[in-house]
């Protein structure tokens, strides 16, 4: 039996983090995790043990924010928060055989200044950003030391670059992020009828993405081919019922109905049937024809799933113009998103034409999907990662 503590960078880190720490668990190892940023709500839910207090920062912690994002975290106390995280890394080093990091340098020098053994599974970098990565100063140091055992890129590119930049074999076994869905894998993964809706996980910047959102649905509302096609939000727990029911009335939304059994409201605008649901991420994201997206995990699991992605640019903090433009090399030309508009209503009717488009292509362009599934296993991988990524550990 192994002692492994979990070091993880981020909302989508942990959801990783946490999918590798059960399969740890369920293979008998004593497994432990080390949130940096947000409470660990994905560790909580995999009922794997958090050491040290968590606090959940309005920007989704240290990461690729806006500046005034970044401002926002120095403000917010995270830097005395993130020296105290650090300290209790070194501090528990005893007590584990080895760490694993996912995410980017951060947790990477957590374990480096520990002086423990670690795995790198490395999530937050990758060479399709630029063609050739480049990791953060000193990053690299990090990860040739003497405690750096095993790295395991997000993609077969990044893995052939790195393994050429450090003369040192780089994997690429997938992504454990996508192992949520293979409990999906014998059913169909395409509804002819619904289209998800993902505006992000983080208040208040969720509900100013659920509002331009909604602004899209409501422009293209008298639009009669959207009547047989569901619109779907997938919307986390940090939005009410309340507030979802405020905002709809506030836009002149029809109330239809609210599901008990499946915890749903439903509405109505013209032509467009809406749906909220909550605890549904999976299952509206793998039943879903395309989505519309303003989050990142939810973006990159989608083109794993070879669905395309219409993206909107935001505000931010975190879902910014730049993110979503690095989300875009990153994940590759399915992504879709209107760039070079005008003002917000110009926008908005270049983003209904992406939709429109989208549409247009799966019902009539026979290589369509087969190219976005093509696109999936170069830029994401296949499922059951954790498995590859567990076994080549045990083996090192």
């Amino acid at each position: 039996m192994s002692r492994i503590l979990l070091l993880s960078n981020g909302h989508g880190e942990d959801l990783s983090g946490s999918l590798l720490a059960k399969y740890f668990a369920k293979q008998g190892d004593l497994v432990n995790a080390l949130p940096i940023v947000g409470d660990g709500e994905n560790y909580k839910k995999a009922n794997i043990r958090i050491i040290g207090k968590t606090k959940k920062f309005r920007t989704g912690g240290l990461g690729y924010n806006s500046f005034k994002g970044r401002i926002a975290e120095i403000f917010g106390g995270q830097i005395i928060y993130f020296l105290k995280k650090l300290y209790l890394s070194y501090k528990v080093r005893n007590n584990y055989d080895f760490y694993i990091v996912v995410g980017d340098i951060v947790p990477v020098f957590f374990s480096w200044f520990a002086k423990k053994d670690f795995f790198t599974y490395l999530v937050a970098y990758s060479s399709h950003y630029e063609g050739k990565l480049k990791l953060p100063w000193p990053c690299k140091f990090f990860l040739l030391s003497k405690y750096s055992k095993k790295i395991y890129a997000r993609d077969l590119l990044t893995a052939n670059d790195l393994t050429q930049q450090f003369g040192k074999k780089v994997l690429f076994l997938g992504n454990p992020f996508m192992d949520k869905f293979s409990v999906f894998s014998n059913k169909s993964n395409i509804s002819p009828s619904i289209i998800g809706l993902f505006p992000g996980s983080r208040c208040p910047e969720l509900v100013e993405n659920l509002k331009t959102i909604l602004e899209v649905l409501e422009t293209m509302s008298d639009l009669k081919y959207f009547e047989n096609i569901s619109f779907k939000f997938a919307i986390v727990k940090a939005l009410s019922i309340e507030e979802i029911t405020y905002i709809l009335n506030q836009r002149k939304w029809i109330f239809i109905e609210k599901k008990e059994n499946t915890n749903s409201l439903v509405y109505k605008f013209g032509f467009i049937t809406l749906y909220f649901n909550w605890n549904l991420f999976e299952e509206i994201l793998f039943n879903s024809k395309f989505v519309i997206s303003m989050a990142g995990t939810a973006s990159e699991q989608a083109i794993g799933l070879a669905k395309p992605v219409i993206q909107i640019e935001g505000k931010g903090p975190q879902f910014t113009k730049s993110f979503a433009e690095a989300q875009r090399r990153l994940l590759g030309r399915y992504v879709f998103c209107s760039t070079n508009y005008i003002n917000k209503e110009d926008q908005i009717n270049q983003t209904i034409n992406l939709i429109l488009q989208v549409i247009y292509r799966i019902k009539l362009d026979k290589n369509f999907l087969s190219s976005c599934l093509h696109n999936a296993n170069q830029r994401i991988g296949e499922f059951n990662s954790c498995i590859d990524i567990i076994n080549d550990i045990k083996r090192s």
